[in-house]
């Protein structure tokens, strides 16, 4: 999609006020309105409930409660918030976490800035994100189970593989001309199999197996 960021209203949540300075620039830059700060876990949480961005770029190390602590608090109260989280880690098990939890994206702050403004503008318009230098790692780190090609039937399959590139239950009922509820129960199914927790999960499967690219 586009790297559009026109009218995303956002809060930046890092301990470091410098890339905080760095990241507004670059954002409203590229379009955005940065609306609010905060430099810990729970400044956070006040700023999202005070000012209701469309997204909340959140650094994993932060004082205080962190940024993953906030993250599960956060979507604990507002299960439709959309977080980009942000690390310096190379741990594949902090962002790993942090999309189990329910995190709508995660980036290296080693990316390139244009790199940024893809991540914000996807994850600004409820378009799941996951770093392109990480996915297939964290694929690989996270799970070792069967191939999808093997483990699902045919209808199971064409909805994963749906699901996987972004695509909401809606769409992939009306792409197969099924009800939302019977892509539903193919998606709890598919998840049993694939010990999968969420559509970023879904993804890096698919990562893995080599049928999508990131």
């Amino acid at each position: 999609m586009a790297c559009t960021l026109e009218n995303l209203r956002l809060v930046l949540a890092d301990d470091h006020a410098v890339v905080r300075m760095g990241f507004r620039m670059l954002l409203e830059g590229a379009g955005a309105e940065v609306i609010g700060e905060a430099a810990s876990g729970e400044a956070a949480l006040a700023e999202f409930a005070r000012l209701r961005p469309d997204a909340l770029l959140m650094d994993v190390s932060m004082p205080g409660i962190g940024g993953l602590a906030a993250l599960e608090r956060l979507l604990a109260h507002t299960p439709d918030a959309r977080v980009l989280m942000l690390s310096a880690h190379d741990d594949a098990q902090i962002p790993l976490r942090a999309l189990r939890v329910g995190a709508t994206g995660y980036l290296s702050k080693r990316a390139q800035p244009q790199e940024l403004v893809r991540a914000v503008a996807q994850v600004g318009h409820g378009h799941r994100y996951i770093d392109p230098e990480l996915a297939p790692r964290l694929a690989l780190a996270r799970f070792g189970g069967g191939d999808p090609a093997d483990v699902l039937t045919d209808r199971e399959f064409a909805v994963f593989l749906q699901l996987a590139q972004g695509h909401s239950v809606n769409q992939v009922a009306t792409t197969h001309k099924l009800s939302a509820s019977t892509v539903g129960t193919h998606l709890y199914h598919i998840k049993q199999k694939l010990n999968a927790a969420n559509a970023a999960e879904l993804a890096l499967i698919a990562v893995r197996s080599g049928l999508i690219a990131l």
